[in-house]
């Protein structure tokens, strides 16, 4: 939803761009936390099927949230799906910025050679 002219003026968001990298900082951080003071501890330390199996009803879950819920439930959904993404990526030692750079290499191809690759490795 938009944000109203009225307000757009005093709006600032919460979160920064930079909201995926702090969060994985602190799901790294979270390695070290006591497992009951921490829920990411306690997943990091099932891994990788505890994480893995969250990661997967998660999107299950958003899933059925974009088909049969309204905008804040999907957007709800959406957060907890990166948040667990991450935690299996930490749980495999996988830092974010190799993620970024898959994707940065994937978004310089052209769709040409992108369907190329994709033939070739079938």
């Amino acid at each position: 939803m938009p944000i109203p002219t009225s307000l757009a003026a005093v709006y600032e968001p919460v979160m920064t761009n930079d909201v995926l990298g702090r969060l994985a900082a602190t799901i790294k951080a979270r390695r070290t936390a006591r497992p009951e003071d921490s829920h990411t501890r306690r997943l990091l330390d099932g891994a990788p099927v505890k994480p893995a199996k969250k990661l997967g009803e998660e999107a299950v879950e958003m899933a059925i949230a974009a088909l049969a819920q309204d905008d804040k439930a999907l957007i709800a959904e959406a957060a907890d799906l990166l948040y667990h993404m991450l935690v299996v990526l930490e749980s495999r030692h996988i830092a974010l910025d190799e993620v970024f750079g898959e994707l940065e290499r994937r978004m310089s191809a052209t769709a040409l050679e992108q369907k190329r690759r994709k033939t070739a490795s079938r």
